[in-house]
């Protein structure tokens, strides 16, 4: 089980979370990329993402994925 703290301000108000070193180790082993989450992503991934957003806002475009595989 993960060991969590949440550190709070003077309000009381959450601001943090605190995660004991042995705990971050193994998640980093579980998930080996997560040391990476905080950096911006690439501008073509960014674009790219933006173009799969503006294509669910049109739900008559998409497809499920049997489908596809359907007209293989």
């Amino acid at each position: 089980m993960l060991q969590t703290q949440i550190l709070k301000d003077q309000q009381g108000a959450p601001m943090g979370v605190f995660i004991p070193m042995q705990a971050w180790e193994r998640i980093k082993f579980q998930y080996p990329d997560i040391e990476y989450m905080d950096m911006d992503l690439p501008q073509w991934e960014k674009e790219f993402i933006d173009r799969r957003l503006k294509m669910a806002c049109h739900p008559d475009r998409l497809q499920a994925i049997e489908t596809l595989f359907e007209g293989l």
